[in-house]
């Protein structure tokens, strides 16, 4: 069968709030700390020649891309509380959001063009982090309710605290821990339950070791950009940072992403029925023939790829479904 690649967007998904240029003046009305990280970017050339339209803040700082999730959490997504532990993954908003809203229109690719939203329309959340974001943009956008699970206890720890100090999410999302880490779905789907998707952003190198010469290369390119912005002389006082974080389930795993999805895939057999579609971003494209033919091999009934932009940047999720087509139409999105 053919596999279903939809074209290179330009742009986020149209109905992500993040598509166009941060309100700074939002952001920071909601959560004034934010303030402290903001500067004004004097080179770059903008039409309207304003000050706010140079604001920006310095992405190689933690405390910065910290302080500006919380601010965006909380003016889009009706967050009173988010934080997370050092060294632990701080996710980009922006392309996390885009994954739940491309994920709605697959949904309702299967739905008769309807987004199907409710508390009965549960995802299954592989490796949620300390950050709980897919279950947060989900719930606030179409009230879906989420199980996250994660192999890390102190990860589940903080998304617990993060739940209990927002209230609208204590009934919509629940926490389960993987105690056997080797398994992705093992221990976790249990016979009773019925997702209508899971959702997953795997760990995407094979070792600590390559986890960590990219997070260095990642701060170099900040540093350069920020050498170009704010001066030499400026950019000379301070240190590059690790700030992207991520704790070894988050970022690496042997295999790495390939080893990481094709073990999912394996393990999605085993539950033909009880998973509407399983979904997982994929970063590396030259994983993909790989991933379908893994996804042939194991009888999936139907793929597709769906791809994302953010700037220059090109991501995509695969999604397969081991539901015939009859059984697709039978399949009941509580509306």
């Amino acid at each position: 069968m053919k596999n279903k690649i939809i074209p290179e967007k330009t742009t986020l998904h149209p109905r992500n709030p993040h598509r166009f240029r941060y309100d700074f003046e939002k952001l920071i009305y909601n959560y004034p700390i934010l303030k402290n990280y903001i500067f004004v970017n004097e080179h770059n050339v903008e039409p309207s020649n304003s000050e706010k339209a140079k604001q920006t803040i310095d992405f190689a700082n933690p405390e910065a891309v910290k302080a500006l999730n919380k601010a965006l959490l909380i003016s889009n997504y009706g967050i009173q509380y988010w934080d997370i532990p050092k060294n632990y993954l701080c996710p980009p908003i922006p392309g996390r959001a885009d994954y739940i809203y491309y994920l709605a229109d697959l949904l309702a690719n299967s739905n008769n063009k309807i987004i199907p939203v409710g508390e009965n329309i549960i995802g299954l959340d592989v490796g949620i982090g300390a950050n709980c974001i897919y279950p947060i943009i989900g719930n606030h956008e179409y009230q879906w309710s989420f199980v996250g699970t994660d192999i890390d206890e102190n990860a589940l720890q903080n998304c617990k605290k993060i739940i209990a100090k927002n209230p609208q999410l204590i009934e919509s999302i629940s926490l389960q821990l993987q105690v056997e880490p080797r398994f992705i779905f093992k221990n976790i789907i249990l016979p009773e339950d019925k997702f209508a998707f899971t959702i997953c952003n795997p760990p995407f190198h094979a070792s600590q070791e390559e986890a960590t010469k990219a997070s260095l290369r990642k701060v170099n390119n900040l540093e350069d950009v920020k050498s170009s912005i704010r001066g030499k002389a400026e950019l000379s006082e301070a240190k590059p940072v690790l700030n992207f974080g991520g704790q070894n389930a988050e970022l690496w795993c042997n295999g790495g992403e390939i080893g990481f999805i094709t073990q999912m895939i394996y393990e999605s057999v085993k539950y033909p029925l009880q998973v509407f579609w399983f979904t997982t971003l994929v970063s590396k494209k030259e994983n993909l023939k790989s991933i379908y033919k893994t996804l042939n091999k194991v009888g999936a009934v139907e793929i597709k790829t769906i791809e994302m932009a953010q700037g220059q940047k090109i991501s995509r999720f695969v999604a397969w479904t081991f539901l015939s087509e009859k059984q697709q139409k039978e399949w009941k999105f509580s509306i």
